[in-house]
């Protein structure tokens, strides 16, 4: 897999892959990661990815880190 660029955010580690004929998206925020494999002939430019990380594209991702650190603190009080 290979590092095709790294988006600079505050809160996010953002980074776009390439891999298998797709672009890898990885989301990362503490200990959780998110992550979207999108075909190459899909997309039109590495540009458009990063066209398309906008503020309401995070603040899902940021809804679905929290959920998913309720789940994780959920399973560890079992």
């Amino acid at each position: 897999m290979r590092l095709v660029k790294k988006i600079p955010h505050d809160r996010y580690l953002i980074e776009i892959h390439e891999y298998n004929s797709k672009y890898i998206l990885n989301i990362t925020l503490d200990a959780y990661e998110q992550i979207y494999k999108i075909p190459i002939q899909e997309i039109s430019s590495l540009e458009r990815i990063e066209d398309l990380i906008n503020e309401e594209f995070l603040s899902k991702n940021l809804k679905r880190f929290v959920e998913m650190r309720q789940d994780w603190t959920k399973l560890n009080q079992k």
